[in-house]
């Protein structure tokens, strides 16, 4: 069972910071490969960080010096912190689990309903 939710964003200067959690209402987790993607307006959603069952992490080149993801299977979540954002990273965010790895858009069995990250100049 995977239900996801995130939480964490919102509206933040160039140059702060956030950090996005995704829980998984349902029971299984930690089995799961976890991503986090965007959608900015006008675009297609990319893959911005994902983190397999078993630790392995992705960064989209982007965002590698800025993003850290991170799981926390005891507590059903996964986490994306962003650092120095920029008005580029202006997006709605989305958590997503997968079977698959590595992840990619089409790969990803599950989705959260999104959090929106607006980063002003």
């Amino acid at each position: 069972q995977v239900q996801l939710v995130e939480s964490g964003g919102g509206l933040v200067q160039a140059g702060g910071s956030l950090r996005l959690a995704c829980t998984n209402l349902g029971r299984t987790f930690g089995s799961y490969n976890m991503g986090w993607f965007r959608q900015a307006p006008g675009k297609d959603r990319a893959l911005v960080a994902s983190i397999s069952w078993s630790g392995i992490t992705y960064y989209t080149d982007s965002v590698k010096d800025r993003c850290t993801i991170s799981r926390d299977n005891a507590k059903n979540t996964v986490y994306l912190q962003m650092n120095n954002l920029k008005p580029e990273d202006t997006a709605v965010y989305y958590c997503a689990a997968s079977i698959r790895w590595p992840i990619g858009t089409d790969d990803a069995g599950y989705w959260g309903q999104g959090t929106q990250v607006t980063v002003s100049s």
